[in-house]
């Protein structure tokens, strides 16, 4: 489990959630880790850094370099979410999301790929959703800028495979975040909203931010170089099975 000794790894949105939980697993395994977020990592070396800003995109990636010395591998996971049917959210809604949840990982990508370059371990792992391929009710926005994670994550797993640089993405179910605390915390009855989430995961439980960093990190890990164009689901079966008894 030490694979990562010696790599530099850069989380974005790695204060919190699934990047906190990513960050935390990459430096067990050895790695030197970089938090990007707008809040700082009380457990790594972070910089502030908002991805819809491509200056400040580029220069926290530049302090990480300066700092460590390399980068060999990026987790793009800052992202933020939406709720609503194509009828609830307005023009500047939709601009906002896909300017962080899509344009913020081309930003970064971006950024990193000159480093990348220099990396002989080097691999993009990209957040997507299980929103990218199973329809759900009231996502309409945040399932398109997943949708279109998915999709780039396959471009750019294409462009650079060439490169020796893999690109995937993980699909994680609904996990258990303080995004979908707050979502919860906004419902009318909590304990019932949560129950619903729960129940439309085969699992019958929501996923674990640990569990869906350990499939970040399986992604990255050099050990497995003919893994590329892949996304990964972690969804306690919500796209494959159907239970009927």
């Amino acid at each position: 489990m030490s694979g990562f000794e010696g790599l530099t790894a850069v989380v974005s949105g790695g204060a919190s959630g699934i990047g906190a939980a990513a960050a935390a697993a990459f430096a067990e395994r050895g790695a030197n880790v970089a938090v990007l977020d707008l809040n700082p990592s009380p457990d790594h070396w972070s910089h502030t850094c908002d991805v819809a800003d491509d200056h400040q995109v580029r220069q926290a990636v530049a302090a990480v370099a300066a700092h460590f010395g390399r980068i060999d591998v990026l987790v793009n996971n800052a992202g933020i979410g939406a709720v609503g049917s194509v009828e609830d959210n307005s023009d500047k809604q939709w601009f906002r999301v896909l300017d962080v949840n899509l344009l913020g990982m081309v930003r970064l990508a971006r950024a990193c790929l000159p480093h990348l370059r220099e990396s002989e371990h080097a691999a993009i792992v990209n957040t997507s959703s299980i929103a990218a391929s199973a329809g759900l009710v009231k996502r309409a926005l945040y399932s398109a800028s997943k949708g279109a994670v998915h999709s780039l994550t396959l471009a750019m797993a294409a462009d650079h495979v060439a490169e020796g640089i893999r690109v995937n993405c993980v699909a994680p179910g609904t996990a258990d975040t303080p995004w979908v605390a707050r979502l919860l915390d906004q419902a009318d009855d909590p304990a019932a909203e949560r129950a619903r989430l729960e129940a439309r995961q085969p699992t019958g439980r929501l996923v674990t931010a640990e569990e869906v960093a350990a499939a970040i990190v399986y992604l990255a890990d050099p050990a497995n170089k003919a893994v590329t164009g892949t996304s990964l689901a972690v969804d306690g079966g919500m796209q494959g099975l159907r239970l009927v008894r």
